[in-house]
């Protein structure tokens, strides 16, 4: 299980220069929580300007314990960068992930992947849909995974351990346009099931991660 965190930094002018201040701290701490396991990703939103909008965390756990504590720790949640957090039960779905960049690696300089946060529909056929696509979407990750394209796909709960209302999932797509391109032949948009996308840039700093659920080690 896990929890899905989306802060969300200011747009005031001096937002760039809080999120800059504590850096240095804040990857001090995810690079902590990574080598213990309470953290199974961290990347920032980038916007298609290249601006910072906030980060994305995706912690391992489901207990709201875990979420409050690393709220607490977390720097840009203290120190106000980020100025909104959403925060939503998940579930990263285990498959053949290649391992995360490790803590003797370079931080990418630009742009490497893809964020997408995808909703479900609300109507009343929404479950529905989802589980009868499901098969092949799976189908369709398991090799993305394995190739390295899908980096990260973690579904969205409406409680911990409850009905899947969405999707987070991380790509090494270096545009919104090749992104969309991929997703475009997936069964959740084909068939409806994913209503409502939000697409953001990302790169992945190296820090001890942990293999993620599914993972060849």
């Amino acid at each position: 299980m896990a929890w899905i965190v989306l802060g969300f930094d200011g747009t005031d002018a001096e937002a760039p220069a809080r999120r800059a201040a504590a850096r240095e701290r804040h990857l001090g701490a995810i690079g902590a929580m990574a080598a213990d396991g309470r953290l199974a990703l961290g990347v920032p939103l980038l916007e298609p300007d290249g601006r910072v909008a906030g980060s994305l965390m995706v912690l391992s756990g489901d207990e709201p314990a875990a979420l409050e504590a690393y709220l607490a720790e977390e720097p840009f949640a203290r120190e106000g960068v980020w100025t909104r957090v959403d925060s939503m039960p998940g579930r990263i779905a285990p498959l053949p992930y290649r391992r995360l960049p490790g803590p003797s690696g370079e931080p990418p300089p630009r742009r490497t992947h893809t964020v997408i946060l995808a909703m479900d529909g609300t109507d009343e056929g929404a479950p529905a849909r989802r589980q009868a696509a499901r098969p092949a979407h799976l189908e369709r990750m398991r090799p993305a995974a394995t190739e390295g394209v899908l980096t990260l796909g973690c579904a969205v709960l409406d409680v911990p351990g409850g009905q899947m209302i969405g999707s987070v999932v991380v790509t090494a797509h270096e545009t919104d346009a090749a992104a969309r391109a991929f997703w475009e032949q997936d069964p959740y948009v084909r068939e409806g099931v994913w209503r409502d996308l939000r697409i953001w840039g990302t790169r992945i700093a190296p820090l001890p991660y942990r293999p993620l659920p599914g993972s060849s080690g």
